[in-house]
């Protein structure tokens, strides 16, 4: 059972690792909102300068140009419309940008618990064996409740830099969605507000 933990344990870190680096170059400032694009943003004040933003949104692919993009292509709309579709597709960014966070929240839940499992397990087992050969050795018995009490301490060092990329991650992706709030607002108030 010890080793079945143990392999969980270090699937776990490894799936964990994957996802915090991958997030980290997914959560990239520069690839969400691309400073070209925030740039074009600034400048475009009416329709005429519309086809500029077009041009670097599509030479920059990021949620920020795809949200333009779409607000773009919807300007004979109403604004009631255009913000009504904005909020849809930036629900569906938000989404791309949240993905993979669960995976590190599960892994702050269950890496503790497979530890203490393992921890569970390990003494179970070496209860059993001082049941059928005795107290004879406490260094026998010291040393096997050291090894047990590893499956708990690589639980913890697996779930504490999880939950730190987990939080950071998150609070990372409410600040880029208020960015990309602010500078679609900004947009559809100067493109709406002319007329």
């Amino acid at each position: 059972m010890e080793p079945f933990v143990y392999a969980l344990l270090i699937a776990t870190s490894i799936v964990g690792l994957t996802f915090v680096i991958e997030r980290g170059f997914a959560l990239r400032w520069g690839k969400v909102l691309p400073p070209a694009v925030e740039a074009a943003v600034q400048s475009c004040r009416s329709r005429e300068d519309v086809p500029k933003l077009r041009r670097v949104c599509q030479e920059h692919p990021s949620a920020l140009s795809r949200l333009l993009l779409l607000a773009i292509d919807h300007l004979d709309w109403s604004r009631a419309d255009v913000e009504d579709a904005l909020q849809t597709q930036a629900r569906r960014e938000i989404v791309r940008l949240e993905r993979g966070l669960v995976v590190l929240e599960v892994i702050v839940g269950i890496a503790p618990l497979l530890g203490l499992v393992g921890t569970i397990a390990g003494m179970m087992e070496l209860f059993r064996n001082v049941g059928q050969t005795g107290l004879g050795d406490a260094m026998q018995l010291a040393r096997g409740i050291s090894l047990i009490l590893n499956a708990t301490l690589v639980g913890l060092l697996i779930a504490i830099p999880s939950l730190i990329f987990w939080s950071y991650y998150t609070k990372k992706v409410e600040a880029m969605s208020v960015e990309l709030e602010t500078l679609c607002a900004e947009f559809i108030r100067r493109q709406y507000g002319q007329g």
